[in-house]
């Protein structure tokens, strides 16, 4: 029986291993510099923010605006007319994390910003 044991918290310990070394390289790995700028399922935007010069792009849809700012190398929404201002309060575009306006279907995110995951189970 201890025999088995030893086995089973061998397993364990391997499989935590593994997982703290997936979660490093995950919160290590620098994004590209490439940035898509999506309305409504279609790309506006394709951006490489490291030849980008500093500038602001106004987009509109139905009747509201996002302002997008590009400075430094990094993008955010400096301001939108969407009511909660969520997409506004998210700051500068991270690895993993894009900026999304719901009411104005705007999305901001790195183009290489693919995982392979679809979706989440839940």
């Amino acid at each position: 029986m201890i025999r088995s044991q030893k086995f089973w918290a061998a397993v364990c310990a391997v499989i935590f291993a593994g997982s703290l070394i997936w979660c490093i390289v995950l919160l290590t790995m620098k994004p590209g510099d490439t940035v898509t700028i999506t309305q409504d399922g279609k790309t506006l935007y394709t951006i490489d923010l490291s030849k980008e010069p500093d500038r602001t792009i106004e987009i509109t849809y139905e009747g509201r605006k996002n302002i997008i700012e590009i400075k430094g190398g990094r993008v955010h929404i400096l301001e939108a007319d969407c009511p909660d201002k969520v997409c506004v309060n998210t700051g500068w575009l991270t690895a993993g994390i894009p900026i999304v306006c719901l009411p104005n279907k705007l999305v901001i995110e790195y183009a290489d910003n693919d995982t392979g995951l679809d979706a989440v189970a839940g």
